[in-house]
Formats: C-alpha cells, sequence, structure tokens
C-alpha cells in the first residue's frame, strides 16, 4: 500500500470567508434586518474578507443524515437520469455551456421526479433562464478562467459564504410583483412561510471536484437576526439588466463558532446537491493540501511548455524541483491527485530522453492530470414541488 493512502477522515479544518464586522450596518428598509456593505468588484479579497479556519465535515464519511428541509441541503442521485447524463458528458468535453447544452439541459430536468431522504417526492417544476452557471475553479484559487466571463460561463469558484436570493428582494420582487414571499416556503430574519410546498431550490452538479468544493451550512445552527445581512451584489458585469434590476438583492454572513458545516469529498455527475436557493449559507473553498496541488500543476505546465518549446534548462527546472509535502489530514481525492502529478514529474525528471509514449504523449498525461484537479461545477435554479410522504401522486 502506498505512504499516501488514508481512509477518509470525517472532518478537517479549512478556511471561509465571512463578512467582516466592520461592513455591517442595520438596514435604512428592513429594520429587523442587518446589511453588509457593497465591496466594489476589484475589492482586494484578503483584505475584504474575514477568513476563519472552520471544521468541515466530510458526507462520504460521516453518518450525518442530511435533509432539504431540516438543514437546507440534500444530496442527490443523478444517475437515473440519462438524459441529463449525456448532456453533462457535452459540457465536459466543451469544458463550458453553449446555448444548445443549456436548452438540452433545462429540457432533461423539467418535470423529473425523484424522493427526497425523508420520504417525500419531489418533482422539479420549472428551470429558471437565469442562474445556469458553469464554473471552472483552480487549486487554492489558481486562476484557470482565460474566457471572458458571460452570463454562463467563465466563472470562478464562490469568494465567500453567501445566500443567492432574498425572497423580497430584487428580482423576485419584479418578476412576480412581491408574491414570492407568499408563494415560495422561506426563512428570513424577518419573515418565514413553512407551510409552502413550493421550493426555489439551487440544483449543484460537479462534473469533477478534487479542489475548491461546495461548502454548506447546516441552517439550524444559524442565527440569521445575528448573523444574516442583506447584501446588493451588481451583476451587470455578465448579466443583460436595467437599472432597476441591476443590482441582485442576495445574503452575506458572520461567522461563529457554533455554525456547522459540509461538504462530500467524492462527489462527481453521478450526484448532486439540491440546496435552498433563499439563503442557504454556502460557498467553496480550499481543502488542506491544495497548495501542494498547485505547486505541481504549475511546474507540470512548465513542464509541458519546455517541452513544447524544447527548452532542455526549463524542463530541468521544472522536473527537479523538490515538491510541496502534503498535510497529514486531507481527502484521498487530494491525495490520489499528488501521486498522480509526483509520478508525470518523477517520469520526466528520471527518463527525459526516453518517455515511453514519446514527448507528445507524456504533454497529453500531464494535461489530463492538471485538468483533473480543476473543479468544474454547473448549477441552475428550480422551482420544485415537495408534497406529504402520503402522496397518492
Amino acid at each position: 500500500m502506498s505512504s499516501l493512502a488514508q481512509q477518509a477522515v470525517p472532518e478537517l479544518e479549512a478556511t471561509l470567508g465571512f463578512t467582516r464586522a466592520a461592513d455591517v450596518s442595520p438596514d435604512t428598509e428592513r429594520p429587523r434586518v442587518l446589511r453588509a456593505r457593497t465591496l466594489p468588484l476589484d475589492a482586494d479579497l484578503h483584505s475584504a474578507f474575514d477568513f476563519r479556519t472552520c471544521t468541515l465535515r466530510d458526507c462520504a464519511a460521516c453518518e450525518t443524515p442530511v435533509d432539504l428541509e431540516t438543514m437546507g441541503f440534500e444530496p442527490i442521485d443523478l444517475s437515473p437520469n440519462r438524459r441529463l447524463q449525456d448532456v453533462l458528458a457535452v459540457i465536459r468535453r466543451e469544458d463550458r455551456i453553449s446555448e444548445q447544452s443549456a436548452a438540452r439541459l433545462r429540457a432533461s430536468l423539467r418535470g423529473w421526479r425523484l424522493r427526497l431522504r425523508n420520504g417525500k417526492p419531489l418533482r422539479l417544476l420549472f428551470i429558471a433562464p437565469e442562474g445556469l452557471i458553469f464554473r471552472r475553479a483552480g487549486p487554492n484559487g489558481l486562476q484557470v478562467n482565460e474566457r471572458v466571463r458571460d452570463a454562463a460561463n467563465g466563472h470562478d469558484g464562490a469568494q465567500r459564504v453567501h445566500g443567492d436570493q432574498d425572497v423580497y428582494g430584487t428580482p423576485l420582487k419584479q418578476m412576480l410583483r412581491g408574491g414570492a414571499p407568499r408563494l415560495f416556503r422561506h426563512e428570513t430574519p424577518d419573515g418565514c412561510n413553512r407551510r409552502s410546498p413550493f421550493f426555489l431550490l439551487n440544483l449543484w452538479i460537479p462534473l469533477q471536484q478534487i479542489t475548491r468544493p461546495l461548502v454548506l451550512m447546516d441552517r439550524r445552527t444559524l442565527d440569521p437576526k445575528r448573523h444574516q445581512l442583506r447584501y446588493a451584489l451588481p451583476v451587470t458585469s455578465f448579466l443583460e439588466r436595467d437599472e432597476e434590476r441591476s443590482l441582485n438583492d442576495i445574503w452575506a454572513f458572520l461567522h461563529d463558532p457554533g455554525q456547522q458545516w459540509y461538504f462530500h469529498s467524492e462527489m462527481d455527475d453521478g450526484r448532486a446537491y439540491l440546496f435552498d436557493t433563499l439563503g442557504q449559507p454556502h460557498g467553496a473553498c480550499a481543502l488542506p493540501g491544495e497548495s501542494a496541488l498547485e505547486q505541481l500543476f504549475l511546474r507540470l505546465r512548465a513542464a509541458c511548455d519546455a517541452l513544447v518549446a524544447g527548452d532542455a534548462a526549463a524542463l530541468k527546472a521544472a522536473a527537479e524541483s523538490a515538491p510541496e509535502a502534503l498535510p497529514d489530514v486531507t481527502t484521498v481525492p487530494i491525495r490520489a491527485a499528488y501521486q498522480r502529478m509526483t509520478a508525470l514529474l518523477e517520469e520526466i525528471r528520471v527518463r527525459r530522453a526516453d518517455l515511453p509514449q514519446g514527448p507528445e504523449g507524456w504533454i497529453q498525461r500531464a494535461r489530463a492530470a492538471m485538468d483533473r484537479v480543476i473543479r468544474k461545477s454547473v448549477e441552475l435554479r428550480t422551482v420544485a414541488v415537495v408534497a406529504p410522504r402520503w402522496w397518492p401522486l
């Protein structure tokens, strides 16, 4: 057995970004709610957020039953939906969402039925035309998006903990003429609707997720009156909006030690998360060991460039640098990726003049290993109805 082999650990520590207490003030429109200051788009991330070390529970290793109605999120099985799997394969191959793929994706999900963990049937009634996003996030925050960002493509992982939509705010108040709070199940600092069977949900599908995973809070551990904050998000840089809807009303959050966080270290496109769009705290983070993968990614990229250019000195420098060691506690997929990448560099160091498949074959394998540690995910918003367990239809 390899010295890096390790069983999945039930929890580990990672850093999440929250709103700074200095950026919080009373909300002038809703007296019982707090507001976070809107940050400029070019704000320095390290000074703009309050970064805290949080314990993350790994759903791949712990036995905690996760439930949409009580905790705000739930994993679901996508494998029975073959139409969906076919279009996800196209998105993975093209490394983007085209208009054709977007249409096929919505068609494959519209009307789909599934059963929640608590036994209740859920049906996806409507897939929103906005909110379909393809994210690419490099290890440890490495920038890997070279394309111009548009509504669907060119998005990195979320930089801080947030909730996607305020049920009382823009654009829902314009779209539903103020009727969203009566229509959808929700909980906010100044209101709730626990009777409605209708949910506005995010469906988050990882095409691959070794690094920068989605993390979600058990909302039962959130104190909304103290820690949930209104936030106005500028969206005109990637959405076509009129002036009235140029700012999305979403949620930001303050950190509290009592909050409990979850992620899944071994998700792929056969599974997804459903979570409440109307305030469920979530975000992305770098796991322990991602800095080592970032270093290996950059060395493999330098080695590929050196082979293409015929630069022996640059190739030697990339191959012979000592790799950063992994921490004692990390995930099984990160350890496996580390093994693949270090083995490729060792191969180029030892057999530089006699690669088994030649330089072209090595470059192809190296680029595949680099691509594998880029988190790629698809997310969209859907209106769903949840019926009682005994519902005959």
